[in-house]
């Protein structure tokens, strides 16, 4: 094939699709229903935690997204399962060819179930574009535990997200009802990412949302006294059905030992277990 000098070569795009279903039954929540398409894949349900918690890792073997690639992740969690869902590492946005990537996710869980979404962070190249949309729908007595930590620019190496956009949003739902909504639009080298009612210059930010009704004032109390093993700065808020962390600072490790250590609190609460590391976190 010749290319003339006014061609240019496209890379190729990926295009994947998870869907999981989760059932209870005997006592186990059970994996019993997945297919997927492209580049995005489980291997087996894990039971760590003896058989009424169900946990899977969402693998994505190329790594990482590219320009114009589009994941799409559904979810429905069955009457009385407990599914916890992680990731085996770091995702990895990359730079942009010129389109945007994208991901939606979508969770349904229903009555008496519990969602637990801990995937490890995220990290979004210098001039990716990307735009990430999660909506998570709650049947009147479901449970939901979920967290998002996203790293702008690659720090090992000294990157900063200079250019590019990355657009988020998360809706929480029960019943049809909106409990949570929230959205963000950050372009590169943008002055919001400096200024003072912004990032402050900080790289690293994260959220950790708990929907599973009141928060206890003693608990509350007790993640409040929780911090940062860094320079972080965290946050803690309780709203009527919604409990809300979050963490503005330099380590995307930082941020996920914080979340720990307030999941270690919550979890008893909103789960009744204690909480229990997937094996996957420590390598």
């Amino acid at each position: 094939m010749q290319i003339t000098s006014n061609e240019v070569l496209k890379p190729a795009l990926w295009e994947a699709e998870l869907k999981l279903g989760f059932i209870r039954r005997n006592g186990r929540s059970l994996l019993a229903r997945r297919s997927h398409f492209g580049p995005l894949v489980v291997q087996k349900a894990l039971y760590p935690e003896g058989d009424e918690i169900c946990h899977v890792i969402i693998l994505h073997p190329p790594g990482g997204v590219a320009g114009g690639d589009r994941l799409n992740i559904a979810v429905e969690v069955g009457a009385e399962a407990h599914t916890l869902l992680t990731t085996p590492g770091a995702g990895k946005w990359y730079k942009a060819n010129g389109a945007e990537a994208s991901q939606q996710l979508v969770l349904d869980v229903q009555d008496n179930a519990l969602l637990e979404w801990l995937p490890q962070e995220t990290i979004v190249y210098d001039a990716a574009q990307a735009t990430w949309q999660a909506r998570v729908e709650l049947a009147e007595t479901a449970r939901y535990a979920g967290w998002d930590i996203t790293c702008l620019g690659r720090q090992a190496c000294g990157e900063k997200f200079r250019s590019g956009r990355l657009r988020q949003n998360l809706q929480i739902y029960r019943a049809s009802r909106l409990l949570w909504s929230e959205q963000a639009n950050l372009a590169g080298g943008d002055y919001f990412l400096m200024a003072a009612a912004g990032l402050q210059g900080c790289p690293v930010y994260a959220t950790f949302v708990v929907a599973a009704g009141a928060t206890a004032p003693e608990i509350l109390a007790q993640c409040r006294a929780i911090e940062a093993n860094d320079a972080g700065r965290v946050g803690v808020s309780a709203l009527p059905e919604i409990f809300v962390a979050r963490y503005l600072g330099h380590s995307a490790q930082a941020a996920r030992e914080y979340f720990e250590l307030l999941w270690a609190i919550l979890r008893p609460c909103y789960a009744g277990v204690a909480a229990r590391r997937p094996r996957i976190w420590n390598t």
